[in-house]
């Protein structure tokens, strides 16, 4: 088997198990499923603590690196299971850690294709899209993962197409993902009355004004330089910027 071969091998399987668990998974991975089965959960995890720990880890990561459903049901287990502070330590190390696996096995599943071959790609909206995000790399991975109304799952396949180095990838993930972390962390702290009163999460703290304000503000200060730069004040490169100064 070639390495073409395997690399189309791996998009395939990618999209196979992440169409396969939208239309069987969905029942499965629900805050109904959550709420019929917490008390076995919880004893589950009150019997074998650091089994509990390993394998909710690795399940949530299994989530991301198939795009499965439910990884909003999953970071409000861990804050049921593991409280605000654990919970909220396991949720991140694990969607961060799905999210990198998913953007490598992408990248590499579609390093066969060169965009630089052609003069007709170059002139179209893909490479300038492309071209924007080289230079503008954490500043709009940090928007993709602050802003809540981006699906996680596109947030972690669309930099490994166009190309974002793994590094920035990586800590802007870290980052990013935090503070919706918290929210839904939060929420799971507090699951069980809520589920007491026959009620299911909500998820209008996310986009309460205490919570969304701090990260719309953000947001805009991560915008100001893109915005600089495409109006010509601020050199696009280093580059550039050297040149100017000369």
């Amino acid at each position: 088997m070639n390495k073409l071969d395997l690399r189309k091998i791996i998009i395939i399987l990618l999209l196979i198990i992440a169409v396969f668990g939208l239309i069987f998974f969905s029942e499965w991975i629900s805050f109904e499923a959550l709420k019929e089965n917490r008390a076995e959960i919880a004893e589950f995890r009150d019997k074998n603590f650091t089994l509990s720990i390993i394998s909710f880890w690795i399940f949530y990561v299994t989530l991301v690196v198939f795009s499965l459903p439910g990884a909003a049901v999953a970071s409000v287990s861990g804050g049921f299971l593991f409280g605000l502070g654990g919970g909220l330590i396991i949720n991140v190390t694990a969607a961060s850690t799905g999210a990198t696996l998913l953007f490598v096995l992408v990248r590499y599943g579609v390093k066969s294709f060169n965009y630089n071959k052609s003069n007709k790609f170059n002139n179209n909206f893909v490479f300038r899209i492309k071209n924007a995000l080289t230079i503008n790399q954490v500043s709009i991975m940090l928007i993709l993962r602050l802003v809540p109304v981006v699906p996680f799952f596109l947030a972690n396949i669309l930099p490994a197409l166009v190309g974002v180095r793994l590094f920035n990838f990586v800590w802007t993930t870290i980052i990013g993902i935090i503070p919706g972390g918290i929210v839904f962390t939060w929420i799971g702290v507090g699951v069980g009355e809520v589920f007491d009163q026959n009620e299911y999460p909500s998820f209008e703290l996310l986009f309460s004004p205490v919570i969304l304000g701090p990260i719309l503000g953000l947001v805009a200060l991560l915008l100001l330089p893109i915005i600089l730069r495409r109006s010509g004040i601020m050199p696009r490169t280093i580059t550039e910027w050297g040149n100017e100064k000369n």
